[in-house]
């Protein structure tokens, strides 16, 4: 199996798929400014001093909640002027959602990477208007997606002539509110893009709570480290000063005051494993 071995240009400074772990972080939805930057400003410290990427991720709209009752975001106007705020006073790239192919291009004039949810990796329309905006486009694999598929959507932004693509997985669905990681995946998608691990989505539970989804993060460190044992390019983490207060997804969140000690865990697993493979090669 050869895999892909061309680095993705996140910034001038920033690439994934090279000889440094990216680490994309951050709370789920873009809820307040204060939220924002008390997360950002702990986790860009943890990566400063683990010698790892940051790339700071929030959502302004949660368009794919399981209720129509549910949190969804601080709308596009607010959202993207907190993420502008908190890339300017951190100094950091961004990461965040488009679910509408109109909202490509006004997202791009702050974020410097459009993530495409897993729902939509399908979207034709969608992930073109994402490749336009000239940004990295980080498409996860939809639940229901088969991981040699996925070089389908690659071809989708890479046909609008922006080859600054890459994957993300987050487990399968089989319709019963829990989801299952088959690290098969991550080597099969990394023959087409570098590949990212999302590591508190994998413990999400669709639905689990009734109206909203369940979680179960006892079970992040254990998918976390078998990932970085397989070979990834960087992690996805969603974090929070506290979960359990969060307005969207706080079940599977990692709490950002156990996040040191997870990252670094992580880290020393992805040291270890490119030490192996290049022992190997």
């Amino acid at each position: 199996m050869t895999l892909f071995n061309t680095s993705v240009s996140i910034t001038d400074a920033v690439t994934i798929g090279s000889h440094r772990l990216v680490l994309f972080a951050g709370p789920c939805a873009a809820e307040s400014y204060d939220i924002c930057m008390e997360t950002g400003t702990k986790v860009k410290a943890i990566c400063g001093k683990l010698g790892i990427d940051y790339v700071f991720k929030a959502s302004f709209d949660k368009a794919n909640r399981t209720s129509g009752n549910s949190y969804r975001g601080p709308s596009v106007d607010m959202g993207l002027e907190i993420l502008a705020m908190v890339k300017k006073d951190l100094n950091v790239p961004i990461v965040t959602d488009v679910h509408e192919s109109y909202q490509c291009a006004e997202a791009a004039t702050v974020a410097d990477v459009l993530q495409i949810p897993a729902f939509l990796c399908r979207q034709t329309d969608l992930l073109k208007a994402a490749a336009r905006t000239g940004k990295a486009v980080k498409i996860k694999k939809g639940q229901f997606m088969a991981p040699e598929d996925m070089k389908y959507a690659v071809a989708k932004v890479r046909e609008e002539g922006n080859n600054n693509v890459f994957l993300t997985e987050r487990g399968a669905s089989f319709g019963y509110h829990t989801l299952v990681v088959d690290m098969r995946s991550l080597p099969i998608m990394r023959q087409f893009t570098p590949v990212v691990f999302d590591v508190t989505h994998s413990v999400q539970q669709p639905g689990g709570m009734g109206g909203s989804s369940g979680g179960q993060r006892e079970f992040a460190p254990f998918l976390a480290r078998a990932a970085a044992a397989a070979g990834v390019d960087g992690f996805f983490i969603e974090t929070h000063p506290n979960p359990d207060k969060a307005l969207s997804d706080g079940p599977n969140m990692i709490p950002l005051d156990q996040m040191e000690g997870f990252v670094s865990m992580l880290k020393k697993f992805w040291d270890l494993n490119r030490a192996v493979s290049q022992q190997q090669s």
